[in-house]
């Protein structure tokens, strides 16, 4: 007598979105024969038709959800064997998913990284744990992989005293950006930010604290980031509640780039802009148009406060200024670096973890293509 196999179901909302895409692939390449079934929702079903045609045949079905009527997201879920979730802005999508996981006794897993919805997820933890049910947060790069990176540059350690995780991400040429995406970026760059420091929670500034870094390979050695809002220094404390310093620095690329966001989100934090406003201005920006002369006010102040306080070169502003007007694009450059000091034997010990750094002269000239591979280990 056989035993017929129930098949298994994964199941995506916002599958519509580039990292769920990356997600979904990885899923279906793993999975390969075995029983199990991809269903892929997104409020824009028609978006996720490419998505089903390139899967093999019958591993996947499209469907329409709205992840905020919480009869059908409690149906969609229900029964599954793991539900990711891909759609943004996070610090309003992640609670109700998760909520409804865990009613549901349905794991969980999400690219998150927003700071707000990790607090969130955390504070649901002991409800997790009572119903048994798996909460994975932050399986993206940053957090995700710099997690990975900063347990192994640890081991190098005997005491951690301080983290410090980086990213940068750079232009992908004339194509616009998901509005959660910027949504998220926007709140990034303007407002309030939980950090480590002196070995408790504490709150900054975002762009305020800046430093540079030698990131190597066509970023160079001197690298200027920005404390940015981040999940690390809220999840990371828990495994090293003993360390001094854990922050996160990130930056845009090209330089100039970090001025023109600053400023459009001090505007949006200021109440001089709505966030529609300042989503299509930038997407504008992105797709080589000339953008809202109402918001330009508020990038170009941006853009000459990292020029006051000598964080850039007026030389390259202008070259940056001359590129725009000319809807010429550089190359993409990017990566994620993580350096954690500590104590070895008594020993002041600085231990760093790269990815392979993308751009002119490398093996990957966009972050979307970079492989999952151990990363680059670096020790002084």
């Amino acid at each position: 007598m056989t035993t017929k196999r129930s098949t298994k179901r994964i199941v995506f909302i916002g599958a519509a979105g580039d990292m769920c895409r990356v997600a979904i692939d990885r899923f279906a390449k793993t999975a390969g024969d075995k029983d199990w079934k991809l269903e892929l929702y997104d409020i824009r079903p028609e978006s996720l038709d490419a998505v089903v045609t390139s899967l093999p045949a019958g591993s996947a079905t499209a469907g329409s959800l709205d992840l905020f009527d919480g009869a059908a997201l409690r149906n969609t879920v229900e029964g599954a064997a793991l539900v990711v979730l891909g759609a943004g802005p996070y610090n309003r999508t992640a609670e109700p998913v998760m909520a409804a996981c865990i009613e549901k006794r349905v794991p969980y897993l999400d690219l998150d990284d927003d700071e707000a919805s990790t607090r969130a997820a955390l504070a649901l933890d002991a409800q997790a744990k009572d119903a048994g049910v798996p909460i994975l947060v932050g399986c993206g790069a940053s957090p995700g992989f710099t997690n990975v990176m900063a347990a192994d540059a640890a081991r190098d350690v005997d005491t951690v005293e301080r983290i410090d995780v980086c990213w940068v991400t750079g232009d992908e040429g004339p194509v616009p950006f998901g509005r959660a995406v910027l949504d998220h970026a926007i709140r990034g760059f303007a407002g309030p930010c939980q950090t480590w420091e002196h070995g408790r929670s504490v709150t900054h500034q975002t762009f305020l604290e800046t430093d540079v870094f030698a990131l190597g390979n066509t970023l160079g050695d001197s690298y200027r980031l920005y404390e940015c809002a981040h999940p690390e220094p809220v999840t990371m404390p828990r495994r090293w509640p003993g360390a001094d310093r854990i922050r996160v620095l990130g930056a845009l690329d090209p330089p100039p780039t970090n001025g023109i966001m600053r400023g459009v989100a001090v505007g949006v934090q200021r109440g001089k802009i709505s966030m529609d406003e300042a989503i299509d201005f930038l997407n504008d920006l992105l797709t080589d148009k000339t953008g809202s002369p109402k918001v330009w006010r508020h990038a170009l102040s941006g853009l000459w406060g990292t020029v006051r306080r000598g964080e850039i070169g007026a030389v390259e502003v202008l070259k940056f200024l001359a590129m725009s007007a000319a809807r010429k694009h550089p190359p993409f450059r990017g990566t994620n670096y993580v350096r954690v000091t500590g104590k070895r034997d008594g020993q002041q010990v600085v231990s760093v973890r790269r990815a392979p750094v993308s751009g002119p002269g490398t093996a990957w000239t966009t972050m979307r293509r970079l492989p999952v591979r151990p990363p680059r280990r670096s020790w002084c």
